[in-house]
């Protein structure tokens, strides 16, 4: 009878542009076993399949699929797996100055490290937010999306699971700051916007800003950023030009991505948003 060969382990580490090369971790391990370690920025992730131990604060604890781990930073900690198929996931590891930065926009004014008691949360909401932040990180383009979504879940994180609870600041109304930031994006829906690109516009910190602009315009940055580069589209459609060639022109990804997007929209496809200019009812 021939050995069952044991299935290979894989780890791949991203570096990351948004927030100054923040790092995410994807692995999947069987036999990996972590000592006692430690790091200088914090850890959070999802458990995707199976179950982890680990030792942290002094005590072991089992974070099964679907639940959130919290490792704060400089804290001793080990891993290893709970079930013998081992277990995948994923993590992201922020300096606390990032964080430091959030609660600073959150509640206390010069910020405060925050500090995560525990070690495992079950917080399904935010774990499937986690993921779809995990998922489109590494993939190049939508930065305005991918940073709003991700400053999201960590401040969130830090508001429903952090040490000492904190709640949003009463939010100031800045039409002043945020309606040529609107109109900018309108002027220039194919560049690739960054969070902080607009926000230091506007002068305001990113969670201010993805807060305000929300209040004034009715829809988050990105959202409104698609709406932009749709307005442009159906302008160089009407035009003549190429359903590719729009795409492009207007900082679409792709075809699929923008012909979703137009059909979401304005109901039908870009093809057939052309053929009623070729064959207009009366």
């Amino acid at each position: 009878m021939k050995d069952v060969k044991a299935p290979e382990e894989q780890a791949i580490m991203h570096h990351l542009g948004e927030f100054g090369g923040l790092e995410m971790l994807e692995a999947r391990y069987y036999r990996r076993c972590f000592p006692r370690h430690v790091h200088e920025t914090f850890c959070i992730g999802v458990i995707e399949e199976g179950a982890q131990r680990f030792w942290r604060s002094g005590g072991d604890h089992v974070a099964p699929a679907g639940d959130i781990i919290l490792v704060n930073a400089d804290e001793v900690h080990t891993g290893c797996s709970e079930v013998a198929n081992g277990w995948a996931y994923r993590a992201i590891y922020p300096r606390p100055g990032l964080l430091r930065q959030l609660t600073r926009d959150l509640k206390y004014e010069q910020g405060s490290v925050p500090w995560f008691p525990e070690a495992v949360v079950h917080d399904p909401g935010l774990s499937a937010q986690l993921r779809l932040v995990f998922t489109m990180l590494p993939v190049e383009g939508n930065s305005l999306l991918k940073e709003s979504l991700l400053l999201t879940a960590i401040s969130w994180l830090i508001v429903r699971h952090g040490r000492s609870p904190v709640t949003p600041g009463r939010l100031l109304c800045s039409d002043s700051s945020i309606l040529p930031i609107r109109d900018l994006m309108v002027d220039c829906p194919e560049q690739n916007w960054t969070l902080k690109q607009l926000s230091d516009l506007a002068q305001l910190s990113p969670w201010h800003f993805l807060r305000q602009f929300k209040q004034v315009v009715g829809m988050p940055p990105h959202g409104w950023l698609i709406q932009a580069r749709l307005r442009k589209a159906r302008e160089l459609l009407i035009g003549g030009e190429t359903i590719l060639s729009t795409a492009a022109r207007c900082g679409f990804s792709d075809q699929s991505h923008f012909t979703r997007h137009f059909k979401n929209s304005m109901g039908v496809t870009p093809g057939e948003f052309i053929r009623t200019l070729r064959h207009p009812s009366f």
